[in-house]
């Protein structure tokens, strides 16, 4: 379902209704004789429909975490806010940029158009910009032949499957982040897709190296062996992008989840 599309066809009704009653059917009835309902109900949705549309739009969106492959950053269930203007105003539906902004940056937690279908929001960890030499090999990260620094950080205790996974402190760019990586999962990437610029990436029993194309982002999730992400789908592309994740404001199984994230 395409929320924004349905926002834009209510606001679209409700407008018409207000402009019809403001400019035309006021003026035609008495001061004492009622507007019809199906009037008066549209033309007073409509300024609500206005700010709600607009707020989602270009100022922040909901956006509620559907799988654990960001764990442990973001759990299933979190409802988080999107900055929908950090990487550029852009048209709602069709998602056109139209005022650059900033440009994403290694770490940043992004919500974009999942590229194999458009239709479905994903969330990831921006990883690799555009020219960046990105390598995954043997569960070490390496961006531009130097290793991204990384420290033992314990363990994560899953509470919906009351079982521990390997916890480490990633730096990428500025941001310092936790990851999980099994150390028993095999290191080679399974179903890997056929997608555009396959032809940049290397894939081994090892890992997968690739280098990002112009105008496109390499993304991982922080979950690193239980997320389906760059290294299967491959990149995001710059029209795909929605927002900059940046704040958790409830879960219902766990009230005590909100406030910022890296």
């Amino acid at each position: 379902m395409n929320f924004a599309l349905i926002l834009l066809l209510l606001l679209l009704a409700t407008g018409v209704l207000w402009c019809f009653d403001h400019f035309h059917a006021r003026k035609r009835r008495s001061s004492h004789e009622p507007a019809p309902w199906w009037v008066e109900y549209g033309a007073s949705f409509f300024p609500v429909i206005v700010i709600v549309f607009g707020l989602r739009s270009f100022v922040v969106e909901p956006f509620k975490i559907p799988s654990g492959s960001m764990i442990p950053t973001l759990l299933v269930g979190d409802f988080i806010l999107v900055n929908k203007w950090t990487y550029g105003i852009r048209l709602p539906v069709i998602n056109k940029k139209v005022i650059e902004v900033n440009l994403p940056k290694r770490g940043d937690v992004m919500v974009f158009r999942y590229p194999a279908d458009p239709s479905l929001d994903y969330i990831k960890r921006v990883v690799g910009l555009p020219g960046d030499r990105v390598e995954y090999r043997n569960k070490r990260l390496t961006i531009n032949g130097e290793a991204v620094a990384i420290s033992e950080a314990g363990s994560y205790l899953h509470p919906d499957r009351l079982y521990y996974s390997p916890q480490y402190t990633e730096k990428l760019g500025e941001v310092e982040h936790s990851v999980l990586i099994e150390r028993d999962a095999p290191a080679f990437v399974p179903q890997v897709m056929n997608f555009p610029f396959r032809e940049n990436c290397t894939y081994t029993s090892a890992g997968v190296a690739c280098t990002v194309p112009d105008g496109h982002y390499f993304v991982m999730g922080d979950n690193r062996d239980a997320s389906s992400d760059s290294r299967v789908w491959g990149f995001v592309p710059e029209e795909n992008i929605v927002g900059k994740a940046f704040f958790i404001w409830f879960n219902f199984n766990d009230m005590k989840r909100i406030g910022g994230f890296h």
